[in-house]
């Protein structure tokens, strides 16, 4: 790739500089990045001609000191032009490191990916969440599959990493990892955090994602109305294992606690609120923000159920909650008895909460983000959605102030 590119030869005097010669230095200049170099000369400032930057005179010490000047510059250009030929990135630091005889250090993706999950590791739960870390040595390992995949090695240069390798590593997740398109893009996009690590420390001076356009499509999210949540709740099972965690998700479903935080609940979580009634106080696993709830009736009489149950009372827990794994598996079991036509998760419960519990009767959207932890109002917007019904019930509120202020007959029959 061609690059602006120049080089210039001047003497760098130091601050108490008095009189005596004064080292040549060497300045390199690609597409505006400097580095700069000592030659090993010196030379008299007034012997020097600083816009040719060269020495002034003919003697043969001056032939000499040019000479070797010449066959320096003569090197840059050689190695600018060899490493435009074979395509590789030129930088100032590069030419400078070539010229000098130094081994630029290699810096290999495999190895940078691997220390930025290492870190976020010792951070856990100081600015990282566990299921951030988790989503990163996820990427990490497809990074590693798709090189071994496309370029049968085990690292690579970052160098080497540009736009032709974000758009195959991309068809590799779509093609040979089946990865829907949020999926894959969400991993790309961990990936850039790498690239963007590297062009931060200069370690890469282009960055590959310049052209990249990848989307995330919108999901509609599932989540029960009314008339499910009664069904589920008359839902008589007699299989004890069906029965606890239909309990766990209704729980949610009043609470809008995500599985991880329903896990963790202890006594200690309850606690008497700003309105004198009982609430639940925690901090959510994923974020570390506040999430602090009214228990609702039918989230209080299933707690009651379980405080006496040896797991909760061996546990210090508020529930009984089975591993995540198993939860979802006799969820998808008791969708079918139930002839839900939908696909239940355990997250569908934060949804129904946001949706059917709290914003649909009425509740604020700001206050439903608060309940849920949400630091964003935008978050919220996806977890809760306005239903035909609320918009019913809001206009038919909207009627009736209409009609009380009894407008003149005569001004209404004007537009009939």
């Amino acid at each position: 790739m061609q690059s602006n590119f120049s080089c210039l030869f001047y003497l760098k005097k130091t601050k108490d500089y008095v009189s005596g010669p004064v080292p040549i230095y060497l300045r390199i200049t690609v597409n505006g990045q400097r580095a700069e170099m000592s030659v090993g000369r010196d030379c008299l400032p007034e012997k020097w001609n600083s816009k040719a930057g060269l020495a002034l005179g003919t003697k043969d010490d001056i032939k000499t000191l040019n000479a070797y000047l010449s066959i320096l510059q003569g090197k840059i250009h050689q190695q600018h032009s060899l490493l435009l030929a074979v395509g590789e990135t030129v930088t100032a630091e590069v030419l400078k490191n070539k010229v000098s005889g130094k081994t630029e250090k290699e810096r290999s993706l495999v190895k940078i990916f691997q220390d930025h999950n290492n870190k976020m590791e010792a951070l856990l739960n100081k600015g990282f969440a566990p299921g951030t870390l988790d989503r990163y040595k996820i990427t990490l390992n497809h990074t590693i599959e798709f090189l071994q995949w496309k370029y049968n090695v085990s690292d690579i240069d970052i160098k080497k990493i540009d736009h032709a390798f974000i758009t195959e590593f991309e068809f590799y997740l779509r093609s040979f990892r089946r990865c829907g398109n949020n999926s894959a893009v969400k991993y790309i996009h961990n990936f850039g955090k790498i690239i963007r690590i590297c062009l931060k420390n200069r370690w890469i001076i282009e960055d590959p994602f310049v052209n990249y356009e990848g989307k995330i499509k919108k999901v509609e999210r599932v989540f029960l109305v009314e008339e499910e949540i009664q069904t589920l709740i008359l839902k008589e099972f007699s299989i004890e294992r069906l029965s606890q965690v239909k309990d766990i998700f209704i729980f949610s479903c009043f609470t809008g606690l995500a599985y991880i935080d329903v896990k963790k609940l202890t006594k200690a979580n309850i606690n008497i609120g700003i309105d004198g009634e009982k609430w639940i106080f925690t901090k959510r696993r994923k974020t570390g923000t506040a999430s602090n709830i009214p228990l609702l009736p039918m989230a209080q009489a299933i707690l009651n159920k379980y405080k006496d149950h040896p797991a909760c009372l061996n546990k210090n827990l508020l529930l009984p909650v089975s591993s995540n794994q198993k939860v979802n598996s006799y969820l998808k079991e008791i969708a079918d008895l139930c002839g839900f036509n939908k696909e239940l998760t355990f997250h569908c419960a934060r949804h129904t909460f946001a949706t059917t519990v709290t914003l649909s009767n009425g509740v604020p959207i700001e206050s439903v983000g608060k309940m849920l932890g949400h630091e964003n109002l935008r978050t919220t917007q996806h977890y809760a959605k306005v239903l035909d019904k609320k918009v019913s019930n809001d206009m038919k509120l909207l009627r009736e102030k209409f009609s009380s202020k009894n407008l003149d007959e005569q001004q209404r029959r004007k537009y009939i």
